[in-house]
């Protein structure tokens, strides 16, 4: 191994907390990490309809509101006390209904912020202390697309996910060389609530065509990432965001425009003007 790489430790050593895990993204990245061999600790204010399980393993679930910090600082004091180490944290807990911004007042939006963006702030810091005990901890921020891009009907959402890839860039220059922080950012899921976001089947259908990939993210497919950016082959991969949203959307000016619908190639008879502008994208 290269100087100054920080190893991860075996699979089977490590404890992985993942915030939000028992369902949707969240339990496919909790799966993902039980199929590596971690012990695997899912939180959440309640307990899942069924117990997350994965290649013959089960993870376990601690109750905790991500937004009461003294119920945070105690969730990780039970987690050192019983297991006696933490390698990752994923921050995944989140989420928000559709409600445009004039739909409610600034206290309703206030909470989403808080549990996208506050919450992975108070659950890092209680983490902290464990993750920088050994080589190789590290944090990873479930961001989203909408930080990316404007987010009509999910305003607050899409500006406290920004503020999420911010702060993860940040905390991984400030907690260098001790602990890695990188962002996996997914675009459209299949999961159990998307037919509240896209609708029924035509719904869903319709959100996969605009997605160059043809379909929607799996969540072991954002799994699946985590546990990369978590291992030691990433160990050199900090305060980087992963984008796993199947080559993002496509322009909305490419299907408005009214040429080259369809055609492979710009025609010859298209000439590029000499001043070499281009439109507006």
């Amino acid at each position: 191994m290269p100087a100054g790489t920080r190893h991860t430790g075996s699979p089977e050593s490590r404890t992985v907390v993942v915030t939000g895990g028992t369902r949707g993204v969240g339990a496919g990245i909790a799966r993902a990490f039980l199929r590596s061999g971690a012990r695997v600790v899912v939180c959440a204010r309640r307990p899942p309809d069924r117990p997350v399980t994965a290649a013959g393993r089960t993870a376990r679930h601690l109750s905790a509101d991500l937004r009461d910090e003294a119920a945070v600082s105690a969730l990780f004091d039970r987690v050192a006390a019983e297991y006696g180490r933490l390698d990752v944290l994923v921050n995944n807990a989140g989420g928000t209904p559709y409600r445009p911004l004039a739909a409610a007042g600034a206290g309703r939006h206030a909470r989403i912020v808080a549990l996208n963006l506050l919450a992975p702030l108070t659950a890092s810091l209680a983490a902290y202390p464990l993750l920088r005990e050994r080589p190789g901890g590290c944090v990873l921020m479930v961001g989203s697309v909408s930080g990316t891009r404007p987010s009509p009907g999910t305003a607050a959402y899409g500006a406290a996910k920004a503020g999420l890839h911010s702060l993860a860039r940040t905390m991984a220059v400030e907690w260098a060389p001790d602990v890695r922080v990188n962002t996996l950012v997914p675009g459209p899921v299949r999961t159990e609530s998307a037919r509240l976001h896209y609708g029924d089947a035509a719904g869903l259908a319709a959100v996969a065509r605009t997605v160059p990939a043809g379909r929607l993210a799996e969540p072991d497919e954002i799994g699946a990432a985590a546990v990369f950016l978590a291992s030691a082959e990433a160990a050199h991969i900090t305060g980087a965001e992963l984008l796993v949203h199947g080559g993002g959307e496509r322009p909305a000016f490419l299907a408005a425009a009214t040429v080259n619908h369809g055609n492979p190639e710009i025609p010859q008879s298209h000439e590029i003007p000499e001043s070499h502008e281009e439109p507006p994208a």
